[in-house]
């Protein structure tokens, strides 16, 4: 029984290392190749140091050819005719050639290996960007499906409720009448959950272009870039995220390469439109700087998903 379990931790434990190696396979390729590269860079200019000494080797070689058959041409007696010359001349060419291949041979060989190495481990991280590509284009299909039910069933009020945890809040507010009395008052308002913002949400601030501290500037340059980003969607037919961001002054991210909107109108993928999210007003945020009393908001993008795929299928 000993004998066995240690047996399966030996094999558990060598199917774990094999595990990881092959999780960070083309990171160890992709190092060995350019270690690999470097080494035979070293290894061919050492190479070249020996070279001049085969090339003076066969600079004799050539001499003593000529030699012998300047003899020949003088002396009828020496039989040296033009075949023998061409064929000595061959035989040094031929020699001196597979001196060079032995030569540099070993780094041409280390770098071959290490191109291919790095060509290899290159494959495999863009199989794995296709898989991984492929599975999000699965998830986010699958949820944009059933949000397309809970929308035919219930209506887009309710999913909207149920995507961002819309709850309803009592605020108490100060109104001011006429006479410059205050009352206080108590209203129900619809306030989003934020946690449950997307990933691809971002806050348009003073950090941003074309950010103003005029709060109807603001909103006009807002509609005006999602007017230009619909205009792009519907004129080339897909949109990045990061294009977006670079439209409103925000750092491009990873996710924003792959992600962003598609449009297609026989079969959508998404709402076929670009939506900052502007006029969303379940949070009190929005409707204040809607209505001009705040100069910053929180952007949350209509994304439809994964759209690499697509654009380049």
């Amino acid at each position: 029984m000993k004998k066995l379990k240690i047996t399966k931790n030996v094999t558990r434990a060598f199917g774990k290392a094999k595990l990881q190696l092959k999780k960070h396979s083309p990171e160890i390729l992709v190092i060995s190749g350019v270690v690999g590269t470097v080494a035979a860079g070293v290894m061919a200019c050492k190479a070249t140091t020996k070279a001049s000494d085969i090339l003076e080797e066969m600079h004799e070689s050539m001499d003593q050819i000529h030699k012998v058959n300047e003899m020949a041409e003088e002396n009828e007696n020496i039989s040296y005719d033009e075949n023998d010359l061409k064929k000595d001349t061959t035989m040094v060419y031929v020699q001196t050639g597979v001196k060079f291949a032995k030569l540099y041979g070993p780094s041409l060989a280390v770098g071959i290996l290490s191109i291919t190495s790095i060509l290899v481990g290159h494959n495999i991280l863009r199989k794995r960007n296709l898989a991984l590509a492929a599975a999000y284009t699965t998830v986010s299909n699958s949820f944009k499906a059933y949000r397309d039910r809970v929308v035919d069933r219930f209506g887009k009020d309710l999913d909207r409720e149920l995507r961002y945890d819309v709850k309803a809040k009592e605020v108490e507010e100060t109104v001011v009448d006429e006479n410059g009395n205050e009352t206080t008052v108590k209203n129900t308002v619809n306030v989003i959950d934020p946690n449950q913002v997307s990933d691809f949400a971002r806050i348009f601030d003073d950090g941003n272009i074309g950010w103003e501290k005029d709060s109807e500037h603001n909103l006009a340059f807002l509609k005006m870039q999602q007017n230009y980003a619909n205009d792009i969607l519907q004129t080339r037919g897909y949109l990045f995220l990061n294009e977006v961001y670079d439209m409103l002054g925000f750092n491009r991210t990873k996710a924003g390469q792959v992600v962003g909107w598609y449009y297609d109108e026989k079969n959508p993928t998404g709402d076929n439109f670009v939506d900052f999210g502007i006029y969303r007003g379940e949070s009190p945020a929005v409707r204040a700087f809607v209505n001009g009393d705040e100069r910053s908001i929180l952007l949350d993008f209509n994304v439809d998903g994964e759209i690499l795929n697509r654009v380049y299928e």
